[in-house]
């Protein structure tokens, strides 16, 4: 992490939640979709619900308005879609674009937190509770779909954010679909298993996606549609399921249902920098791994992602004693 903490958009921050808003993003739609307005009986912040299903600044499905309107482009199990996302005077208002619009606006609550029990939280440290007094509007997104996690969980599994990140946008934007409705040309909603499956070797390279993510990502697609499934299971029988595909441990199995379950207890283990930022938080212990992780979370029983998430948002964390990871280019050999 940095010196003194400063958010950057990695893997672990965005797991946080924080939402950058940028310029020069689509604006309100000029061609009307389907539209569905829902009152929250909670404070709601977009950017913290929404935030960890962004890979990245410049991730093709994901785009923020100036006002913080958010937009998606998913890939549902009726087709392609594009949902923007707007939230004012406690009213949501969500418009959708494509095959998939419908879907997306009938999940629109789950999506954002409606299936979450914050209330079942209790802080057992100060600076946990501070940072949840502070974030009265975070919820956990459920999402409803597993591929839309799990592919880009495996491009992150072992490198860099930067290398991750630039893998998913290439990958999306050469092989994926233009997003339904106004913004087609600069969002896109990613591939199909089918798709996934049909990128040569050489396209894989040029990405920097070695054989290893590759090959998990080929043998995920292969069984696309039992995974989907696992929508419908516990978050821990989900795990167990996208478990016994080959290259998919606890770090991706873990990172993926925290978005497509909203589960408020798959903490991520494996991570190279959560244990010490977590153990630092807690205990003032930069070099904690994860057992040690685990027995700080251990009072969080039941909700530790929620706890390792409000950690990372109170922005305790330790100063910088080694360079960066060196980000690699497998595309250049």
């Amino acid at each position: 992490m940095a010196g003194r903490f400063v958010h950057r958009p990695t893997r672990t921050t965005v797991r946080g939640g924080d939402v950058v808003v940028p310029g020069g993003v689509p604006g309100q739609a000029a061609a009307p979709g389907r539209v569905r307005r829902w009152v929250p009986g909670w404070p709601l912040d977009l950017g913290l619900v929404l935030g960890p299903l962004r890979r990245g600044p410049g991730d093709p499905t994901f785009r923020v308005d100036a006002d913080g309107a958010v937009w998606r482009a998913s890939l549902t199990p009726v087709g392609p879609g594009t949902l923007r996302v707007s939230a004012h005077g406690g009213e949501v208002r969500g418009e959708a674009w494509g095959p998939g619009g419908e879907w997306l606006l009938e999940r629109l609550p789950e999506m954002l937190g409606a299936a979450d029990d914050p209330d079942a939280f209790v802080p057992r440290h100060r600076l946990v509770a501070v940072a949840r007094h502070r974030r009265p509007g975070l919820r956990l997104t459920r999402t409803g779909l597993v591929l839309e996690s799990l592919i880009p969980s495996v491009l992150e599994q072992k490198v860099t954010t930067d290398e991750a990140y630039r893998a998913w946008r290439s990958l999306v934007r050469k092989f994926g679909m233009p997003a339904p409705g106004p913004v087609g040309g600069r969002m896109w909603v990613m591939p199909t298993p089918r798709a996934w499956a049909l990128i040569p070797s050489w396209e894989w390279h040029r990405a920097g996606v070695d054989d290893k993510r590759a090959s998990t990502i080929l043998r995920a697609v292969r069984v696309a549609a039992r995974l989907e499934q696992a929508v419908s299971m516990s978050a821990e029988d989900a795990r167990a399921r996208l478990e016994v595909v080959p290259g998919v441990g606890v770090w991706t199995s873990a990172e993926t249902v925290q978005r497509s379950h909203g589960a408020a207890d798959a903490v991520t283990v494996g991570d190279l920098h959560l244990p010490g930022i977590v153990g630092f938080a807690l205990a003032g212990d930069r070099d904690a791994d994860d057992a040690a992780m685990l027995s700080l979370l251990e009072p969080y029983a039941g909700q530790r992602h929620r706890a390792a998430r409000l950690i990372l948002l109170s922005g305790r964390t330790p100063a910088r004693r080694a360079p960066k990871m060196p980000r690699g280019d497998i595309g250049k050999l």
